[in-house]
């Protein structure tokens, strides 16, 4: 009489709990965003966008120190970006800015949500493209504009007027513009630089020390300029640097084969 063998059980795998519940705050402040904008709170949106990147640089930096990184966690990532750094921003621009658009006729209504989706859309396609080259693109670069700082330029100039006074209506002919290009450059060519090159756990010069400081006070003093003029610096630093790299290609003399 021959033994039968117990048929295996599937193990359910599990996930690891402590960066997922950082992805999955980022994932909330963006959905805040998203709410706080339809009831009007255009300035804690806008903050509510800034919490969901800074729990973003975390929940990688936590998985890699305690070695809980998982394919898992990478998709959930890009996921929680999407709704962040994608659809919060577009909506937000949309509630406090585009959407007053449609009191001046159907077509430019039109344009209205069209541009803020082509922004959505574009986050969309930068974080697949992203993803894709993982492991071939070189790592001190980001091809075209990251999707947080993108979402940081936006919200931080919505940020900024509400605090000079400038409501969404009165700049509802630009900002189909800034959401265009914005998006634009996030699924650009241009190189913009990722600082993961960086040293963090290494010993740096004194000078580093006073240039962060130099940065932390005025940000203490007026938070929504100061973002503003910083990452506006950074979007324009991946034309600047693209650029000038091309330019200076074309002017290297060319060796002559022997």
């Amino acid at each position: 009489m021959s033994e039968t063998t117990p048929a295996r059980v599937p193990r359910h795998r599990g996930i690891y709990l402590l960066p997922n519940l950082f992805t999955t705050g980022a994932m909330f402040a963006g959905f805040y965003a998203i709410v706080a904008s339809i009831a009007g709170h255009f300035t804690d949106a806008a903050i509510a966008v800034f919490v969901a990147a800074l729990l973003d640089g975390l929940d990688g930096r936590i998985a890699r120190l305690t070695h809980t990184q998982s394919e898992f966690g990478v998709q959930y990532d890009s996921l929680s970006d999407l709704v962040s750094f994608g659809l919060a921003p577009s909506l937000v621009m949309y509630n406090w800015s585009l959407s007053s658009l449609k009191e001046f006729g159907p077509l430019l209504g039109k344009i209205g949500w069209a541009s803020a989706f082509i922004y959505a859309v574009c986050a969309a396609l930068r974080l697949a493209r992203f993803n894709t080259q993982v492991g071939v693109a070189d790592k001190r670069y980001f091809q075209g504009l990251p999707s947080p700082a993108a979402a940081a330029v936006c919200m931080s100039f919505v940020w900024s007027m509400e605090n000079w006074g400038f409501s969404g209506d009165e700049l509802d002919m630009f900002m189909p513009f800034m959401s265009v290009i914005v998006g634009l450059l996030m699924v650009s060519r241009f190189r913009y630089y990722s600082f993961k090159s960086l040293p963090m756990a290494d010993k740096v010069p004194f000078l580093w020390i006073l240039i962060a400081v130099l940065i932390l006070v005025p940000l203490f003093v007026d938070p929504p300029r100061v973002l503003l003029a910083v990452f506006s610096l950074y979007l324009l630093s991946g034309p600047v640097v693209t650029l000038w790299g091309l330019a200076t290609r074309r002017k290297r003399p060319r060796r002559s084969a022997i």
